[in-house]
Formats: C-alpha cells, structure tokens, sequence
C-alpha cells in the first residue's frame, strides 16, 4: 500500500473509533492529527472537511458490510439449496460472528451518522440512506425466493421484512451498549430468525 494510502487508512481507522465512541460531534479534527501523528495540513491533504471524512467512513462501512454479508450468506447457500434453511443458517452464522467479537460489536458508523445528521450535507445523508436501503437491496430478493416457496402465515410486506434485518441488528447494539451486555445484538438475531422460521414455516 503506498504511504498516501496508508495515512488515508490510519486517519479513517482513528476517526472510526472516536466516532464509535463518542459521535461525530464530540470526534475534533485536532485530535484526530494528534492521534494520528501528522498535521492539519496533512488530514486536509487527504479529506478536505469532516464530511469528507464521514462520507469515506460511510462508503467504506458500506464495502466491508457488503464483503461480509456476502461471505456469510454465500457460505449458507453453499450449506443448503432451500432459501429458507440458507437464510436460517445465514442469520445464525451472523449471530454468531458477532457474539465471537471480543467486547461485542463496536457499534454502527451509520447509526451513527444518522443521529447526527444534522452535521451534514446532502451527500453524507445520501450515502447513509444508500447504506440503509442496501440491507433492504440485499435481504429483499431473500425473502421474495422464500416466500414464493413457504407462503408467510401471516401477510408481511416485504420490504419492512427486509428493514428489519437493519432495525434488530441497530436495536441489538443499542440495547447491548445501554446494558452493558455485549450478547444482546446476538440474542436479538436469534429471536429474529426464530421469527422467520415461524413466519414461514410450512402450513399442514
């Protein structure tokens, strides 16, 4: 990796963590130099205002989302050729991942941008409603494959089915950070796919 890059790369990693820990609002500008051991020049070389920086934070968020979801899911295709059992053994993996995380799950750059959207310009907001609706981008096609196969027990609009894959996992770190209980977002998967497993569930 060239050294532009590798100095883009520790000023994103340190931001993400001051922005997980404690929003973007309270994340200053010097003590991302500080952390990062350049100067202010050197951070407005790579991004040239915080929503610069929000923007790449979101955008690459999105990528490593995608990569992930990508893997666990393919991996539960590969496990089982029926689109309810794939996406069982798909939200299990999931959970399972994160409960594997040493101190929970750090938390969500796009929750986080969204509390505070306030600080942004249009474009940060756009690329944080594309992170959100890419869950549903993603999940949609899911559910439409299984309910074409297992009709739902009860009428389900789909795209809601699918924003809540987004709305357990964002519930789950919220109530996982409030009670200090690093399981919760886990839990939450669980229940979640114990709902779908009865949603769909084969009727006699």
């Amino acid at each position: 990796m060239a050294r532009g890059s590798e100095t883009r790369s520790k000023i994103m990693d340190i931001a993400q963590e001051a922005v997980l820990a404690k929003g973007f609002d309270s994340t200053s500008i010097e003590e991302i130099v500080a952390s990062a051991e350049i100067t202010k020049s050197g951070f407005f070389y790579h991004f040239k205002d915080k929503n610069a920086l929000a923007y790449a934070l979101i955008e690459r968020h999105i990528g490593v989302e995608d990569a992930l979801f990508d893997d666990l899911f393919g991996r539960a295709r590969d496990l089982s050729d029926d689109p309810l059992q794939a996406m069982l053994i798909g939200l299990k993996l999931l959970a399972e991942l994160i409960e594997d995380m040493p101190g929970g799950h750090p938390g969500c750059i796009v929750a986080t941008a969204a509390y505070q959207d306030r600080l942004f310009n249009n474009d940060v907001r756009e690329i944080n409603a594309r992170a959100v609706l890419g869950w549903r981008a993603r999940f949609r096609p899911m559910f439409d494959d299984i309910a074409a196969k297992y009709p739902p027990r009860e009428a389900v609009d789909l795209d809601q089915l699918a924003d809540m894959v987004s709305t357990v996992i964002e519930g789950g770190l919220v109530m996982g950070r409030a009670l200090a209980n690093p399981a919760a977002t886990s839990q939450q998967i669980m229940l979640f796919r114990s709902y779908i497993k009865l949603l769909f569930q084969p009727q006699d």
